[in-house]
């Protein structure tokens, strides 16, 4: 199964690389444009948000996973703040074009596929809590678009079931090793997931990380993960539910330098014969050659205590020095001047 997405097609060798901003905006349009700003410096192929209408997804008691806003009394109320109008859709996503970054947003109901897909979004992204959203899915499904899952939350069974459902569906889709734990402790982020994920579905495979460092990720694009997803935040002390599992945008710039230069390594394979020639004059220069350990006289019988190993530039190199032990001296030589075979009977 391949995927594309803008420019980006699975199997290319490329990592696809998403900067997830979720709620770090706050709910402001301003500072989600700012972060369209940033990331676009990173060298990030895509910045994503997150589309809730908390009308069409939650009732008005859903329970906080963790009690953190100062100025929402219900998680209700804090996904109403974090809505923006259609027309604010409209322009992140001219913000983002304009920006070079694919424009990704997960939607959590019905109504934000249509909202997300009126504004032309190429793919779909579908979180940890939402694989066994059948009515979700196949409405996503239904736009002929790839879609994206986070694994977070699922067991191998129901990500069974997501998997031939989506294939009922006749969709193209990828899967994300995730860890639903904010941060994620290195040893729960399962990169041998990674590898099953990908015999098991067949289908291109990447990490969603949520552990605030980069190793994850570095890691997982080393051992042939496709798509890399982090958290992106301004500043470590940036208010908001997801910090602590962020990247900083400094942070984010140099995982994503770093993934470029791996993919560089990985796409250039090299013939250690033929690097061996391109140093030829290097080897000469640097390797050791067999020299006089003292001034040796004519006649002399050779031993190794009579040589020394040394950086003349030519002669006999020392691993040959074998060759010259028992053999006699047809002339004379002074300390450091070099041995070779024509010098000896």
């Amino acid at each position: 199964m391949s995927l594309k997405i803008g420019d980006w097609t699975s199997g290319s060798g490329q990592v696809f690389v998403i900067a997830e901003i979720a709620q770090a905006h706050d709910g402001s349009l301003g500072q989600a444009m700012a972060y369209i700003e940033a990331v676009a410096k990173t060298g990030a192929d895509a910045i994503k948000f997150q589309t809730h209408i908390a009308k069409e997804e939650s009732v008005i008691d859903e329970p906080w996973r963790i009690k953190f806003s100062y100025e929402d009394d219900r998680r209700y109320d804090y996904w109403q703040r974090m809505e923006f109008t259609p027309e604010q859709w409209v322009m992140l996503k001219k913000k983002a074009d304009e920006s070079g970054l694919v424009f990704l947003s997960s939607a959590f109901s019905n109504k934000a596929v249509d909202l997300l897909e009126k504004i032309g979004m190429p793919a779909w992204k579908v979180g940890s809590g939402e694989t066994q959203t059948f009515p979700l899915l196949e409405h996503m499904a239904s736009t002929g678009k790839p879609i994206l899952l986070s694994s977070g939350m699922s067991k191998w069974s129901e990500l069974d079931e997501t998997a031939a459902f989506l294939r009922e569906q006749q969709a193209d889709f990828g899967l994300f090793q995730c860890t639903s734990a904010y941060p994620a402790p290195i040893e729960r982020v399962g990169l041998n997931v990674i590898d099953m994920m990908k015999e098991r579905y067949g289908c291109p495979v990447g990490l969603s990380d949520h552990s605030g460092t980069t190793t994850p990720s570095l890691t997982a694009a080393a051992r042939g993960g496709e798509m890399i997803e982090v958290h992106a935040v301004f500043s470590k002390d940036c208010f908001g539910p997801d910090t602590s599992s962020s990247l900083t945008i400094d942070e984010m710039t140099t995982m994503v330098r770093q993934i470029r230069e791996m993919e560089v390594m990985l796409q250039n394979p090299v013939d250690k014969d033929a690097q061996a020639e391109d140093y030829k004059e290097m080897r000469r220069i640097f390797q050791k050659y067999v020299v006089a350990g003292a001034d040796l006289a004519e006649g002399t019988v050779l031993s190794k205590s009579d040589f020394r190993y040394k950086k003349t530039g030519a002669g006999l190199l020392a691993k040959h020095v074998e060759q010259l032990v028992g053999k006699t001296l047809m002339t004379a030589r002074t300390e450091d001047e070099p041995i070779r075979l024509e010098d000896v009977s």
